[in-house]
């Protein structure tokens, strides 16, 4: 394979347009270009978590192989009409979110994003991916859109909140629960 990029800046895209990979060029802030922008940013986002000492490998990998995945999301939303995201792709996320989750206890209380930094970043990356969702969504309404992509995006967004509640746990640490009546038993212990 060449070289994809000789050259970073090209000032092509000077005047606020962008091109997509069909050659068609679009506004920056084009649903299309939000779309696949913020999936770029989920990745990015997942990168972060990997940059953690994690010394599960299973986690390692799962993610790696999503960040990939991501890649592929966002060639998809790049080049109107190219597909590349399958149901078995969401079928494996499916799968290892069971895996992952089979594991833990059941959920009793909400859970506060944090327990720990590698947690606390996988949460921040399962936000940044209900984003992605949000802004396919709405790319859908006036452009065809792979269901496959929806379901994928939907989907990574449960496995991170799961793989979050997994590394809350590594060294001994604990996730952090939401408490409804911490303000009102304060008021009560005050009056």
């Amino acid at each position: 394979m060449g070289n994809r990029l000789s050259k970073i800046y090209t000032c092509t895209g000077d005047a606020g347009e962008t091109g997509l990979g069909d050659g068609s060029r679009v506004a920056k802030d084009d649903d299309r270009v939000e779309a696949y922008g913020t999936v770029d940013e989920a990745n990015s986002a997942i990168g972060m978590v990997l940059s953690y000492q994690i010394d599960n490998t299973v986690i390692v990998n799962c993610l790696t192989d999503v960040q990939h995945d991501l890649f592929d999301v966002g060639a998809e939303l790049c080049i109107p009409g190219h597909q590349v995201i399958t149901a078995e792709y969401v079928s494996r996320l499916e799968r290892q979110l069971d895996k992952f989750n089979d594991e833990l206890p059941p959920l009793k209380e909400f859970i506060l994003p944090g327990g720990n930094p590698q947690a606390a970043a996988c949460h921040l990356a399962r936000t940044i991916c209900r984003r992605a969702e949000r802004r396919v969504q709405t790319l859908s309404r006036d452009a065809e859109i792979n269901p496959e992509s929806l379901r994928y995006l939907n989907r990574l967004s449960d496995l991170l909140f799961v793989i979050a509640r997994v590394l809350a746990r590594t060294g001994g640490g604990e996730e952090v629960l939401w408490h409804s009546d911490r303000v009102r038993g304060a008021e009560t212990a005050t009056e």
